[in-house]
């Protein structure tokens, strides 16, 4: 009964093992193969993403501070040619704040916030909008992050450059054979994209600059957006 139940156990690991890794069932005169790609371009967008918090005693006021700051974010909008409408609203709320410290919780004010996205095509816009916003105290925990707008056509063209090494990778090894490489029979796709943020600018750290003083960003050029694939392919053999 223990080798009955020893041979179960053994059988039932080896199914386990199987599961985990698949492979694939490649019929004769077949060739698997797989190979990485990578499409590499300097980002055409920069998204500007900061919130707009105001406290006050009651909700009201919270509200109307968090509304007139609004307003200036706007402003500063229209005045570097920029229609707020573009902006995106990513949330929005109004919470009470208490005092933990007190045992019966007393409520001690009001807090109004709403995030902030906004998309720009235009780089040179990206460092007078942060700094008026900075100066004006309408925004805390501003981030920059570059990226590309049509992030599917550089997948597209990742999965195009793994495609053509793994076709490459099988017609050398087929040479080798002295055979062909026929018809794609299978094939799967991955794509993962490397898109880095800018360090975020609190707004306590941003400090009124010289007139001459150049921005932080300025003369720097954003990080390249690298879009990578991997691609498995199963080609017939001639």
């Amino acid at each position: 009964m223990k080798r009955i139940f020893l041979l179960f156990a053994l059988l039932l690991s080896a199914s386990l093992l199987t599961a985990q890794a698949p492979t694939v069932n490649a019929a004769p005169n077949t060739l698997f193969t797989g190979a990485d790609g990578k499409y590499e371009s300097a980002p055409d967008t920069a998204l500007v993403q900061f919130n707009i918090s105001a406290q006050a005693d009651n909700a009201k006021a919270a509200y109307d501070m968090a509304s007139k700051q609004a307003e200036q974010v706007r402003q500063i909008m229209r005045d570097n040619g920029i229609d707020p409408k573009t902006a995106q609203i990513n949330s929005y709320s109004i919470e009470p704040i208490y005092d933990w410290k007190n045992p019966k919780r007393k409520l001690v004010g009001y807090r109004a916030g709403t995030s902030v996205t906004l998309k720009l095509k235009d780089f040179t816009k990206v460092g007078p909008i942060t700094q008026q916003l900075a100066d004006a105290a309408v925004s805390e925990g501003q981030s920059i992050t570059y990226t590309l707008d049509n992030m599917d056509d550089a997948k597209s063209r990742a999965v195009e450059d793994a495609y053509h090494r793994a076709h490459a990778s099988a017609q050398a090894l087929a040479k080798a054979a002295g055979r062909t490489v026929g018809d794609l029979s299978y094939a799967s796709v991955d794509t993962f994209e490397n898109v880095r943020p800018m360090a975020p600018i609190p707004r306590v750290m941003a400090m009124k600059a010289e007139a001459a003083a150049p921005a932080p960003t300025e003369e720097f050029s954003p990080q390249t957006v690298t879009v990578t694939a991997h691609v498995n392919a199963l080609f017939s053999l001639k």
